[in-house]
Protein backbone atom coordinates (compact mmCIF):
# COMPACT_ATOMS: atom_id res chain seq x y z
CA UNK A 1 0.00 0.00 0.00
CA UNK A 2 1.13 3.55 -0.83
CA UNK A 3 2.33 6.25 2.06
CA UNK A 4 -0.32 8.54 1.28
CA UNK A 5 -1.84 10.89 3.30
CA UNK A 6 -5.54 12.14 3.53
CA UNK A 7 -6.65 15.44 5.59
CA UNK A 8 -9.51 14.59 7.97
CA UNK A 9 -10.88 17.49 9.49
CA UNK A 10 -9.98 17.22 13.04
CA UNK A 11 -13.18 19.76 14.45
CA UNK A 12 -12.81 21.40 17.63
CA UNK A 13 -13.07 25.28 17.59
CA UNK A 14 -10.77 28.03 17.24
CA UNK A 15 -9.50 30.24 20.17
CA UNK A 16 -10.61 33.59 20.70
CA UNK A 17 -7.41 34.74 20.37
CA UNK A 18 -7.75 34.02 16.36
CA UNK A 19 -8.03 36.68 13.92
CA UNK A 20 -11.13 36.60 11.98
CA UNK A 21 -8.98 37.22 8.64
CA UNK A 22 -9.53 34.13 6.52
CA UNK A 23 -9.73 32.71 2.82
CA UNK A 24 -13.20 32.08 3.27
CA UNK A 25 -15.03 33.36 0.11
CA UNK A 26 -18.30 33.01 -1.31
CA UNK A 27 -19.17 34.44 -4.53
CA UNK A 28 -21.41 33.97 -8.13
CA UNK A 29 -19.00 31.73 -9.98
CA UNK A 30 -17.05 30.10 -7.14
CA UNK A 31 -16.56 29.25 -3.09
CA UNK A 32 -13.50 28.46 -0.88
CA UNK A 33 -14.39 26.59 2.32
CA UNK A 34 -11.38 26.90 4.35
CA UNK A 35 -10.14 24.57 6.28
CA UNK A 36 -10.68 26.06 9.90
CA UNK A 37 -13.88 26.73 9.13
CA UNK A 38 -14.76 22.88 9.94
CA UNK A 39 -15.29 23.23 13.10
CA UNK A 40 -17.69 21.72 15.76
CA UNK A 41 -19.93 24.68 15.35
CA UNK A 42 -20.54 23.75 11.83
CA UNK A 43 -21.29 20.34 11.75
CA UNK A 44 -24.78 18.98 11.28
CA UNK A 45 -26.44 15.56 12.24
CA UNK A 46 -29.04 13.07 10.00
CA UNK A 47 -31.93 10.87 10.49
CA UNK A 48 -31.40 7.00 11.39
CA UNK A 49 -27.30 7.86 11.94
CA UNK A 50 -25.75 6.85 15.31
CA UNK A 51 -23.05 8.39 16.64
CA UNK A 52 -22.50 10.38 13.72
CA UNK A 53 -22.00 14.02 13.02
CA UNK A 54 -21.38 15.52 9.22
CA UNK A 55 -19.73 18.75 7.51
CA UNK A 56 -22.19 19.60 4.68
CA UNK A 57 -20.06 21.35 1.89
CA UNK A 58 -21.90 21.57 -0.18
CA UNK A 59 -25.82 21.46 -1.49
CA UNK A 60 -27.97 22.76 -4.41
CA UNK A 61 -29.14 26.11 -3.91
CA UNK A 62 -29.82 28.60 -6.01
CA UNK A 63 -26.54 30.36 -6.83
CA UNK A 64 -24.34 27.35 -5.08
CA UNK A 65 -23.95 23.63 -5.87
CA UNK A 66 -26.68 22.86 -8.56
CA UNK A 67 -26.26 19.11 -9.08
CA UNK A 68 -24.99 17.38 -6.51
CA UNK A 69 -24.35 17.49 -2.20
CA UNK A 70 -20.92 16.55 -0.44
CA UNK A 71 -20.96 15.80 3.11
CA UNK A 72 -17.73 15.12 5.08
CA UNK A 73 -18.89 12.74 8.00
CA UNK A 74 -17.48 11.29 11.31
CA UNK A 75 -18.55 7.58 12.43
CA UNK A 76 -18.04 6.82 15.89
CA UNK A 77 -16.50 3.24 16.46
CA UNK A 78 -20.10 0.94 17.11
CA UNK A 79 -21.93 4.04 15.29
CA UNK A 80 -23.15 4.01 11.56
CA UNK A 81 -26.60 3.17 9.85
CA UNK A 82 -29.09 0.62 8.78
CA UNK A 83 -31.20 3.54 6.81
CA UNK A 84 -28.37 5.86 5.20
CA UNK A 85 -29.99 7.56 2.27
CA UNK A 86 -32.97 8.26 2.64
CA UNK A 87 -33.70 9.30 -0.96
CA UNK A 88 -33.76 6.43 -3.45
CA UNK A 89 -33.15 8.03 -6.42
CA UNK A 90 -29.83 9.35 -5.29
CA UNK A 91 -26.48 7.82 -6.02
CA UNK A 92 -23.67 8.16 -4.01
CA UNK A 93 -19.62 8.21 -4.01
CA UNK A 94 -18.14 7.34 -0.47
CA UNK A 95 -14.28 8.41 -0.11
CA UNK A 96 -12.32 6.96 3.43
CA UNK A 97 -9.84 9.19 4.71
CA UNK A 98 -9.52 7.74 7.96
CA UNK A 99 -10.08 5.29 9.93
CA UNK A 100 -12.42 2.27 8.50
CA UNK A 101 -15.67 1.34 8.06
CA UNK A 102 -17.72 -1.36 6.78
CA UNK A 103 -20.39 -1.07 3.65
CA UNK A 104 -23.04 -3.70 3.32
CA UNK A 105 -24.91 -4.02 0.01
CA UNK A 106 -26.58 -7.16 -1.79
CA UNK A 107 -25.47 -8.78 1.25
CA UNK A 108 -22.30 -8.65 0.98
CA UNK A 109 -19.65 -7.00 3.56
CA UNK A 110 -16.87 -4.95 2.26
CA UNK A 111 -14.40 -3.17 4.21
CA UNK A 112 -13.06 0.44 3.26
CA UNK A 113 -9.53 1.85 4.74
CA UNK A 114 -8.03 5.24 3.93
CA UNK A 115 -7.90 5.24 0.21
CA UNK A 116 -11.41 3.18 -0.36
CA UNK A 117 -14.07 4.04 -2.55
CA UNK A 118 -17.51 3.01 -3.46
CA UNK A 119 -19.86 3.71 -5.44
CA UNK A 120 -23.35 2.80 -4.45
CA UNK A 121 -25.75 3.24 -6.82
CA UNK A 122 -29.69 4.44 -6.35
CA UNK A 123 -31.78 2.21 -4.66
CA UNK A 124 -29.35 -0.39 -3.49
CA UNK A 125 -29.71 -0.06 0.00
CA UNK A 126 -26.85 -0.26 1.42
CA UNK A 127 -25.70 0.15 4.90
CA UNK A 128 -22.84 1.18 6.66
CA UNK A 129 -21.34 0.62 10.17
CA UNK A 130 -18.11 1.65 11.77
CA UNK A 131 -16.58 -1.87 13.36
CA UNK A 132 -13.08 0.09 14.15
CA UNK A 133 -12.05 1.32 17.60
CA UNK A 134 -11.41 4.80 15.96
CA UNK A 135 -13.57 7.33 14.48
CA UNK A 136 -13.87 7.05 10.55
CA UNK A 137 -13.83 10.00 8.59
CA UNK A 138 -15.16 10.00 4.79
CA UNK A 139 -16.49 11.49 2.10
CA UNK A 140 -20.44 11.06 0.71
CA UNK A 141 -21.09 12.55 -2.49
CA UNK A 142 -24.83 12.10 -3.34
CA UNK A 143 -26.03 12.90 -6.73
CA UNK A 144 -29.56 12.57 -7.95
CA UNK A 145 -29.37 9.48 -11.34
CA UNK A 146 -30.10 10.41 -14.42
CA UNK A 147 -31.49 7.09 -15.55
CA UNK A 148 -31.60 7.21 -19.84
CA UNK A 149 -33.55 4.69 -21.79
CA UNK A 150 -31.65 2.14 -22.96
CA UNK A 151 -28.63 1.96 -20.58
CA UNK A 152 -28.29 -0.27 -17.60
CA UNK A 153 -27.75 1.06 -14.04
CA UNK A 154 -24.38 0.81 -13.13
CA UNK A 155 -23.33 -1.75 -10.88
CA UNK A 156 -21.93 -0.81 -7.02
CA UNK A 157 -17.71 -0.52 -6.88
CA UNK A 158 -15.35 -1.33 -3.80
CA UNK A 159 -11.34 0.00 -4.94
CA UNK A 160 -9.16 1.80 -3.31
CA UNK A 161 -6.64 4.34 -5.14
CA UNK A 162 -3.55 2.67 -4.29
CA UNK A 163 -4.32 -0.20 -6.64
CA UNK A 164 -5.02 2.16 -9.22
CA UNK A 165 -2.34 3.25 -11.97
CA UNK A 166 -2.76 7.05 -12.13
CA UNK A 167 -3.27 8.19 -16.11
CA UNK A 168 -1.00 11.06 -17.00
CA UNK A 169 -2.00 13.77 -18.64
CA UNK A 170 -0.30 13.76 -22.25
CA UNK A 171 2.74 16.05 -21.97
CA UNK A 172 3.35 16.76 -18.71
CA UNK A 173 6.12 14.32 -17.97
CA UNK A 174 4.12 12.72 -15.04
CA UNK A 175 3.59 15.88 -12.71
CA UNK A 176 -0.02 16.17 -13.79
CA UNK A 177 -2.23 12.63 -13.38
CA UNK A 178 -5.92 11.52 -12.67
CA UNK A 179 -6.86 8.00 -10.33
CA UNK A 180 -10.13 7.01 -12.29
CA UNK A 181 -12.03 4.74 -10.51
CA UNK A 182 -14.80 4.64 -13.24
CA UNK A 183 -13.92 4.03 -17.23
CA UNK A 184 -14.89 7.10 -18.51
CA UNK A 185 -16.19 5.86 -21.37
CA UNK A 186 -19.04 3.85 -19.60
CA UNK A 187 -22.16 6.24 -20.27
CA UNK A 188 -23.93 4.68 -17.91
CA UNK A 189 -22.22 7.03 -15.08
CA UNK A 190 -23.50 10.67 -14.93
CA UNK A 191 -21.20 11.66 -12.44
CA UNK A 192 -16.99 10.92 -12.02
CA UNK A 193 -15.39 10.94 -8.89
CA UNK A 194 -11.29 11.07 -9.57
CA UNK A 195 -8.10 12.36 -7.39
CA UNK A 196 -6.47 14.99 -9.55
CA UNK A 197 -2.25 14.67 -8.37
CA UNK A 198 0.02 17.67 -9.68
CA UNK A 199 3.92 17.38 -8.57
CA UNK A 200 5.41 20.25 -6.55
CA UNK A 201 5.54 22.88 -9.86
CA UNK A 202 3.28 21.01 -11.57
CA UNK A 203 0.46 23.50 -13.33
CA UNK A 204 -3.05 23.34 -15.13
CA UNK A 205 -1.21 25.15 -17.88
CA UNK A 206 -4.95 27.51 -19.26
CA UNK A 207 -7.87 28.72 -17.58
CA UNK A 208 -10.15 25.47 -18.03
CA UNK A 209 -13.86 26.92 -18.70
CA UNK A 210 -16.07 23.83 -19.26
CA UNK A 211 -19.60 22.93 -18.90
CA UNK A 212 -19.20 20.54 -15.62
CA UNK A 213 -19.51 21.55 -12.21
CA UNK A 214 -16.81 21.09 -9.82
CA UNK A 215 -16.47 20.03 -5.95
CA UNK A 216 -12.61 19.88 -4.95
CA UNK A 217 -11.42 19.13 -1.58
CA UNK A 218 -8.09 19.41 -1.20
CA UNK A 219 -6.00 15.89 0.38
CA UNK A 220 -3.06 17.14 0.67
CA UNK A 221 -0.37 19.83 0.26
CA UNK A 222 -0.97 23.38 -1.17
CA UNK A 223 -1.16 25.29 -4.47
CA UNK A 224 -2.51 28.78 -5.57
CA UNK A 225 -5.69 28.02 -7.65
CA UNK A 226 -7.69 30.59 -10.10
CA UNK A 227 -11.15 30.79 -9.49
CA UNK A 228 -12.85 33.24 -12.16
CA UNK A 229 -10.68 36.08 -12.09
CA UNK A 230 -8.91 35.33 -8.86
CA UNK A 231 -5.57 33.62 -7.40
CA UNK A 232 -6.23 31.85 -4.36
CA UNK A 233 -4.07 30.11 -2.16
CA UNK A 234 -5.51 26.49 -0.98
CA UNK A 235 -3.37 23.82 1.30
CA UNK A 236 -5.15 20.42 2.57
CA UNK A 237 -8.29 20.36 4.11
CA UNK A 238 -9.57 23.27 2.31
CA UNK A 239 -12.53 22.71 -0.04
CA UNK A 240 -13.37 24.47 -3.41
CA UNK A 241 -16.82 25.04 -5.16
CA UNK A 242 -16.95 25.53 -8.95
CA UNK A 243 -19.84 26.74 -11.11
CA UNK A 244 -19.93 25.36 -14.62
CA UNK A 245 -18.02 27.53 -16.93
CA UNK A 246 -16.27 29.10 -14.38
CA UNK A 247 -12.39 29.41 -15.51
CA UNK A 248 -9.78 27.42 -13.40
CA UNK A 249 -5.87 26.96 -13.71
CA UNK A 250 -3.43 25.95 -10.74
CA UNK A 251 0.15 26.14 -9.76
CA UNK A 252 1.16 23.42 -7.20
CA UNK A 253 2.96 24.37 -4.48
CA UNK A 254 5.10 22.39 -2.04
CA UNK A 255 7.37 20.30 -0.73
CA UNK A 256 4.79 17.32 -1.32
CA UNK A 257 1.99 16.57 -3.89
CA UNK A 258 -1.21 18.61 -4.68
CA UNK A 259 -4.00 16.35 -4.41
CA UNK A 260 -7.58 16.95 -4.50
CA UNK A 261 -11.43 14.82 -5.05
CA UNK A 262 -12.58 16.28 -7.69
CA UNK A 263 -16.37 15.89 -8.78
CA UNK A 264 -18.00 16.54 -11.87
CA UNK A 265 -21.21 15.59 -13.76
CA UNK A 266 -20.93 13.72 -17.21
CA UNK A 267 -22.59 12.20 -20.02
CA UNK A 268 -25.89 13.51 -19.68
CA UNK A 269 -27.62 15.94 -22.34
CA UNK A 270 -28.30 19.82 -21.22
CA UNK A 271 -32.18 19.90 -19.02
CA UNK A 272 -33.48 22.58 -20.86
CA UNK A 273 -36.53 22.74 -18.62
Amino acid sequence: MSNRTYYAPPGGLAPQTQLLTDRAMFTEAYAVIPKGTLSDITTSLLPFWDKTRLWVIARPMSGFAETFSHYVMEVQPGGGSTRPEADSGAQGVLFVVDGSIEVMVGGAAHTLVPGGYAYLPAGSGWTLKNTGGASARFHWIRKAYEAVDGLDKPEPLFLNENDIAPSVMPDTDGVWATTRFVDPSDLRHDMHVTIVTLKPGGVIPFPETHVMEHGLYVLEGKAVYRLNQDWVEVEAGDYMWLRAFCPQACYAGGPSDFRYLLYKDVNRHMKLR
